[in-house]
């Protein structure tokens, strides 16, 4: 009977991963505040369930379902839809939200110029919110739109949206990015915005002092965010959106030009689609190192190398693919790097990709003339794609007694000079002995005589 329940819930595994888009899962909670109606965002709820996510819904102030149980996830994302929201479950609060992340939880949150925790929670991502009530505003260019209200042309080329997007609707709050290399900017204000508490012209004058003073009083241009994503050290993605109507129907059918629609519609799928792991997601493999031109078993890695040994390092790599939803090999990286490290890096060399296999990256290189504890490590990060890390620990010794060579050909010189020394000393002694032997026997003739 437990054999059967674990073949159950083994085969109940596989189907819950193939049906899933995403690499890490396909169950997402989104935390949907009582004043927002979810028929006002079955666009981008409706393309999230068309690629085969499970949508499970939930006030803020519910007690269930609970988003993790015994330190247990029970969702694989999680969206927060409440931008206004100032009071939340337990399992809600900002550290626990945070500690999602580290059991490789995904989840998007949304802000709005009110003070929520979320807002708080916003400067542990490295990201600077303006005061409360200053929206993003802009007049240019003359449109019928409001001035919060702002057509912004995304990126022509990136990485993580479908080029060529048609201009995106934007209301709400911007934010200025903090330092942490593990901020991901996907949509930035355009150069002609600013923050203000007020919607005409005469929050130029804020500006102007501010511009004045210096420091995080300017709140204008396109050094300010209003989509950024941010990668955890460990897999997890957070995404953060400075307006939750971005992802309103209302913006998805609202035409920037004449017969021209906001690209709202295409650009929430783009931008959940990395949130959640579908896009831009890399793994390692296996790795393996070996001796050149000697094949090991993969129970049979050297445990140590000799200095100026020449050593192959081994790595494979795989992509996500959402459509077929498995892992494939992918040979796309250009500039993966190995370093031979003891401390520093005594060796940093390209690990290019293996013609003719897919997946498999391969460089070899000689070991330093130097003997201690030295690491095989593998650290690619670039903006929006997953972080591969893998680090091997393995001793470089001297040669052993027997190792090293008996004759050098530089140390001739100094052969020869101990040969001619030793074959003198030798001749010397000869000539030497003889020469008192002659001499005995000359003067016994002279005493005969």
């Amino acid at each position: 009977m437990r054999l059967l329940a674990s073949l159950a819930a083994a085969i109940l595994a596989l189907v819950a991963a193939a049906g899933a888009a995403s690499s890490t899962g396909s169950s997402v909670l989104v935390v949907l505040e009582p004043e927002l109606d979810k028929r006002k965002f079955s666009t981008f709820f409706g393309g999230l369930e068309k690629r085969g996510y499970e949508l499970t819904f939930r006030a803020p102030r519910d007690a269930t379902p609970l988003v993790i149980e015994d330190d247990v996830p029970k969702f694989s994302n999680v969206i927060v839809f409440a931008p206004s929201t100032k009071s939340f479950a337990p399992d809600l609060l900002p550290q626990s939200l945070v500690n999602l992340l580290s059991h490789n939880v995904n989840a998007i949150f949304t802000l709005s110029t009110a003070q929520t925790p979320l807002t708080s929670l916003a400067s542990e991502f490295s990201l600077i919110i303006p005061p409360p009530h200053t929206p993003l505003i802009s007049h240019f260019p003359k449109r019928s739109l409001p001035p919060t209200t702002i057509p912004i042309t995304p990126p022509t080329s990136h990485s993580i949206l479908t080029s060529n997007l048609p201009p995106i609707l934007f209301k709400g709050i911007p934010h200025a990015l903090g330092t942490n290399p593990f901020l991901v900017p996907i949509l930035k204000a355009p150069e002609e915005s600013f923050a203000t508490d007020s919607d005409s012209d005469s929050g130029a004058d804020a500006l102007v002092d501010a511009a004045d003073k210096g420091g995080e009083g300017l709140w204008a241009g396109s050094s300010m965010g209003v989509v950024t994503g941010f990668q955890a050290h460990g897999g997890a993605r957070a995404l953060w959106v400075g307006g939750v109507d971005v992802f309103s129907d209302e913006f998805a059918k609202t035409e920037v030009s004449k017969g021209v629609k906001s690209g709202n519609a295409v650009f929430c799928q783009d931008i959940a689609k990395w949130a959640f792991q579908e896009s831009l997601v890399l793994r390692i493999d296996s790795t393996t190192h070996n001796h050149v031109n000697v094949t090991h078993d993969a129970d049979n890695v050297p445990t140590q190398y000799t200095t100026n040994d020449m050593i192959t390092y081994t790595t494979y790599i795989s992509k996500w693919d959402p459509e077929s939803r498995r892992w494939t090999p992918y040979s796309g990286i250009n500039d993966l790097q190995l370093e031979f490290t003891m401390l520093d890096p005594h060796i940093r060399t390209a690990l290019p990709a293996v013609r003719g296999t897919p997946g498999k990256y391969e460089v070899t290189f000689r070991a330093p003339d130097r003997h201690g504890v030295f690491k095989f490590v593998v650290d690619y990060k670039r903006k929006g794609w997953t972080h591969l890390h893998s680090a091997i620990t393995v001793p470089v010794v001297p040669p052993r007694h027997d190792g090293y060579p008996r004759f050098l050909s530089a140390a001739w010189p100094y052969y020869a000079g101990a040969i001619s020394t030793s074959v003198g000393f030798v001749l010397f002694s000869a000539l030497w002995l003889a020469g008192d032997a002659v001499s005995e026997k000359a003067r016994g003739k002279k005493k005969l005589e």
